[in-house]
């Protein structure tokens, strides 16, 4: 290895080793971090130097193989999470970090027991699943490939038989949950235990996501293009399909009790006889409004964002100011415009100049 070449991966496991210092690998949910780490190849550190738990370490060092795909996991969680909350009052803004060094990646939400804590656990374990088993129908690991339980089976009768590479999403669940999930047997303390249990149902549900938008693609067979026999697989649905589900569990989600006998159960009593079904999101406390700045919390507030003047939605100027009313300011947008080809060789274009109205809630 040359000298430049050492000099940079000193760097690299200089800005990880504040990274750790700033967010302890015993922390909740630093795996995240590995979303949004912008410098460097985390897989060249090694397993001991990630911001990882003890479980997650020794799993690491096992299938050190599949570090890029943890990434790209968590990278497609938050990516999604911000893309579905954009423009609300919660837009999962991610944490910075602290001086203090104890927040994890997504602050205060991430151990609130939520709508929120619901989501962000559910779309985290979700990418990680999609990401896994991406990574598996593209040959990239040895252990897994393609799903290959349904070849040779379909319907003679009507022209089709399984076939292709079915992406084999069993694997990047199984994954998920050896990854993400804590043993409740491993809490002591009772707020904690009611909490680790949300998570670890609200982890599932966003498997469950995964799994349930499963499509079947087809490629026909047959002469001149005739369609006499069809190949068919199964593949995972876009991402961004799998966040707008859960989205869709969010907005419908269920508050359980802060008290757990034998299984989670429903807080209002009358409701108590439905069952919670595996791929509900499920809650503990209520959110805050998420108007006003709480420092404490690391909350933001809505004062400066952006919004629709016109919109009824989320993003309109009344909901997301929380009726604190809006400033209209006008920014002027420079660009080039008109760009002809002249013979030859080069581009003219115009300098074409617009004005636009900005409202940013007060």
């Amino acid at each position: 290895m040359d000298r430049a070449a050492l000099l940079a991966l000193s760097r690299l496991c200089a800005l990880w080793a504040a990274l750790l210092a700033l967010f302890p690998s015993g922390a909740q949910g630093n795996w995240m971090w590995l979303g949004i780490a912008s410098f460097g190849v985390p897989e060249k550190l090694g397993c001991a130097n990630l911001p990882l738990n003890s479980r997650q370490k020794e799993l690491c060092k096992r299938k050190p193989y599949l570090l890029p795909s943890i990434r790209e996991g968590a990278r497609l969680g938050i990516q999604e999470c911000r893309s579905q909350f954009r423009h609300e009052r919660w837009n999962c803004q991610v944490a910075a970090a602290a001086p203090a060094g104890t927040s994890p990646l997504f602050g205060y939400e991430l151990s609130s027991g939520t709508k929120e804590t619901a989501f962000i656990y559910a779309v985290m374990a979700a990418g990680l699943v999609h990401s896994v088993t991406r990574s598996c129908s593209a040959g990239n690991m040895t252990e897994c490939s393609c799903d290959t339980t349904l070849q040779n089976g379909g319907s003679a009768s009507e022209g089709w038989h399984w076939g292709g590479c079915s992406d084999d999403v069993q694997y990047g669940m199984w994954f998920s949950r050896k990854f993400l999930d804590v043993p409740i047997r491993n809490s002591t303390e009772k707020e904690n235990k009611v909490l680790l249990t949300m998570n670890l149902h609200n982890n599932e549900a966003g498997r469950q996501a995964v799994a349930k938008l499963m499509s079947v693609d087809c490629r026909c067979h047959g002469v001149s293009g005739s369609c006499a026999v069809k190949t068919c697989w199964k593949t995972m649905s876009s991402f961004e399909k799998i966040g707008h589900l859960l989205k869709d569990k969010y907005e419908n989600s269920i508050q359980v009790s802060d008290k757990i006998k034998r299984k989670m159960r429903r807080r209002e009593k009358d409701q108590r006889k439905v069952p919670i079904r595996k791929d509900d999101l499920l809650y503990i406390n209520k959110s805050p409004n998420y108007c006003v700045e709480d420092k404490k919390l690391g909350i933001p507030g809505t004062q400066g964002r952006e919004c629709n003047r016109t919109s009824e939605g989320a993003d309109g100027c009344n909901l997301l100011c929380c009726g604190r009313g809006y400033n209209t300011h006008v920014v002027r947008h420079v660009e080039r415009c008109e760009c002809k080809f002249i013979w030859c060789c080069y581009v003219r274009c115009r300098r074409c100049e617009s004005m636009t109205d900005v409202h940013t809630c007060k």
